[in-house]
């Protein structure tokens, strides 16, 4: 026996085939079912989850622990996404749920219940040789490495990820072949606690609606917005723009907020310049194995990265500012980067780290643009 591990069960297909897996392998295997979020609404599949899970570990003939982390949900995840939008940034809640709450309390909890591992249906690769080593999955159109670039290296150290060197079709063939009734379940989309309800319905209960004018560049009002909240960088559906007297047949795009003239700012045409950034800002890096050596005040590192999830590593450039931010330089103008997000760097297949983006700029922001405008 290779020793005892907890799967955290969510009731889908990967959890179910992570804990069929660690079972073939030799593992004495344990489920434990978290509840992070309660709304007693249509969208809330937090009951239904729970018999999925409570089947596939009667199916596998394995205990299942059920645990609620909604108080702590709220606390350390959520309360952070509204200050985040009063701010007036786009964050990314799943990014914080896998670093305090997956990473965090559950996996506390799951010591405490005497695992020597834990174990998530994550598509990500592990390296426990000496400090923990985070890499892609190997499945690229189901990667996750860039939702746990947050998570310290030390809290990975007794983490398995047994789907990181599968494919999707491959772990539903699995689940197939074993006979479990979740095999064919839809895979969730959406906002971790959100889950597939209209966001703006959802933000709006949190954050009241402020209704103020859509506009171009040079201050022309071409329509009227419900609040700067509901939108994000280069979002192009639900703009309420109808057809123009004047220019051209392009679709609209979300190009900044003015926040002190309460104004939404929209261009014409994917590849507008306001669209394009050249680099950005953050701060307080999260390094998983620790920050590269090669990155010091005078140096700066050769990289690539992502600004948002599934996006094609792009080729970068880091280094250190004097105020303590650190400054992303690309060798090619990115689209749509969005302050409140996240900045995912990589070395080949390993996740190096990340931190949440503050500011971008590109020549086309400086000068008689307002910079408020265009970084949002």
């Amino acid at each position: 026996m290779k020793g005892s591990v907890i799967v955290g069960m969510s009731g889908g297909v990967d959890s179910a085939v992570a804990a069929l897996c660690l079972l073939r392998q030799g593992y004495a295997v344990q489920g434990l079912h978290m509840t992070n979020w309660e709304d007693d609404d249509a969208y809330c599949t937090a009951a239904a989850d729970y018999q999925d899970a409570r089947s596939v570990c009667s199916d596998l003939n394995i205990p299942l622990h059920r645990v609620n982390f909604c108080q702590e949900y709220r606390e350390l995840v959520f309360a952070n996404f509204l200050h985040e939008y009063h701010a007036g940034r786009t964050p990314n809640p799943d990014v914080l749920c896998n670093r305090h709450i997956k990473f965090g309390v559950f996996t506390d909890y799951a010591r405490r219940l005497g695992a020597d591992w834990i174990a998530t249906g994550h598509y990500a690769r592990l390296s426990h040789e000496g400090v923990p080593h985070l890499f892609k999955g190997a499945d690229s159109n189901k990667d996750q490495s860039y939702f746990l670039h947050a998570v310290p290296g030390e809290a990975l150290s007794n983490i398995l990820f047994p789907l990181g060197e599968l494919t999707k079709p491959e772990v539903r063939s699995l689940a197939n072949d074993a006979g479990l009734a979740n095999h064919a379940k839809r895979d969730s989309t959406g906002i971790c606690f959100i889950g597939e309800r209209p966001f703006r319905n959802f933000l709006s209960r949190y954050i009241p609606e402020r209704p103020g004018d859509v506009c171009t560049p040079d201050g022309s009002i071409v329509g009227e917005h419900t609040g700067l909240v509901y939108y994000t960088l280069g979002q192009r559906q639900g703009l309420g723009i109808g057809g123009q007297a004047t220019g051209s047949d392009e679709p609209w795009y979300v190009a900044g907020k003015s926040h002190d003239r309460n104004q939404l700012i929209v261009v014409q045409g994917r590849d507008h310049p306001l669209l394009l950034s050249t680099a950005l800002t953050t701060r307080n890096i999260c390094w998983v194995a620790g920050e590269p050596a090669a990155l010091t005040a005078v140096n700066s590192l050769e990289s690539s990265a992502q600004t948002r999830y599934r996006q094609a590593d792009e080729p970068c450039r880091i280094q250190c500012r004097p105020d303590g931010t650190i400054e992303v330089i690309f060798e090619s103008e990115q689209w749509a980067v969005t302050p409140g997000q996240y900045v995912v760097f990589y070395s080949g297949d390993e996740c190096l780290g990340g931190g949440t983006i503050e500011s971008t700029s590109s020549m086309e922001n400086t000068g008689s643009i307002d910079p408020e405008v265009a970084t949002a």
